[in-house]
């Protein structure tokens, strides 16, 4: 049988679309997430932000994008940076928490993560996870090399930045979340994807991180999105992708997951899945081993 990526038998024109002068916005468009987009921007009603006791703030969700910055923070835990401690509050974007006033001004964009860093007179907020990943290396002092392997480390955080989105936004999207499947819009970012997952291959063929000898940056923010591709954990889309034949992005992957760190930071802000992995909110190191969904009471009955 041809493979669905080469078969043109479908040239999608009995859906064909001819687009008007000027576009204008119809909300009841379909899809997944709907009701929470929109092309404007702004808050959309008045609420404040909590504040914990630590010194990083981060308002997030355990998306790809959030997990990002959770496993860079457990990771400066792990190596001794107490500088780093954090509460994680839960914004879910599914209800359109990220459109309160107080999420809109910690980050314009109304995306999480936003992370709001108060260890010094003045509050700092950061958002887009590549420059809160940048923003806490450059702090801290680590897990960003110097010399060439500093530019290196960059080349492929902001190669994962740029990415991304066709990854999420485009196949993602078409592939899982879209009121109907279509074939061109699949076919068209199912082939970028896997030239993503093939310069990832390559690269993760030659040398053990994606800058080199040594874990940076550049890996905690490409394994949330391409790891959990290798390993099938994105969109149910691995077989269809045979992302398993990527086998140096695959050895990668298994690599990264085993570190405590980063079994911790998936954790934080999840709330899907087996119930002893998601952690809602984390404010202390001990809410590993007590706050897990696993552990909370069941509601009381009536």
């Amino acid at each position: 049988m041809e493979s669905p990526l080469n078969d043109s038998s479908d040239s999608g024109d009995s859906n064909a679309y001819t687009p008007p002068k000027v576009w204008t916005w119809q909300k009841a468009n379909g899809g997944q997430f709907a009701n929470i987009n929109r092309p404007v921007a702004g808050a959309t009603f008045e609420q404040d932000l909590p504040v914990g006791r630590h010194p990083m703030q981060l308002y997030s969700l355990a998306t790809p994008n959030g997990v990002k910055v959770t496993v860079m923070l457990e990771e400066l835990l792990a190596l001794g940076h107490s500088g780093a401690e954090y509460d994680a509050w839960l914004i879910r974007i599914s209800e359109g928490q990220q459109f309160g006033s107080g999420f809109v001004a910690a980050n314009p964009n109304s995306k999480i993560p936003a992370l709001v860093d108060r260890s010094g007179p003045q509050p700092v907020r950061v958002f887009e996870s590549g420059a809160i990943l940048l923003h806490l290396a450059e702090k801290f002092g680590t897990l960003l090399p110097s010399g060439a392997a500093r530019a290196e480390a960059l080349s492929w955080l902001f190669w994962q930045m740029g990415s991304a989105p066709y990854l999420g936004g485009g196949f993602g999207h078409f592939f899982a979340y879209a009121p109907s499947k279509m074939q061109y819009p699949i076919d068209r970012f199912a082939m970028e994807v896997k030239r993503q997952l093939d310069v990832l291959d390559q690269r993760l063929a030659q040398s053990a991180y994606l800058a080199g000898d040594d874990y940076s940056i550049a890996d905690i923010a490409v394994w949330p999105w391409y790891g959990a591709l290798a390993k099938g954990q994105l969109y149910g889309a691995g077989e269809f992708l045979d992302a398993a034949s990527y086998t140096h992005v695959v050895r990668w992957a298994d690599q990264i997951a085993q570190r405590p760190a980063a079994k911790r930071g998936r954790m934080v802000n999840r709330a899907w899945g087996p119930p002893e992995t998601q952690l809602h909110e984390r404010h202390e190191a001990s809410d590993f081993d007590s706050q897990t969904e696993d552990k909370k009471p069941a509601p009381a009955a009536g």
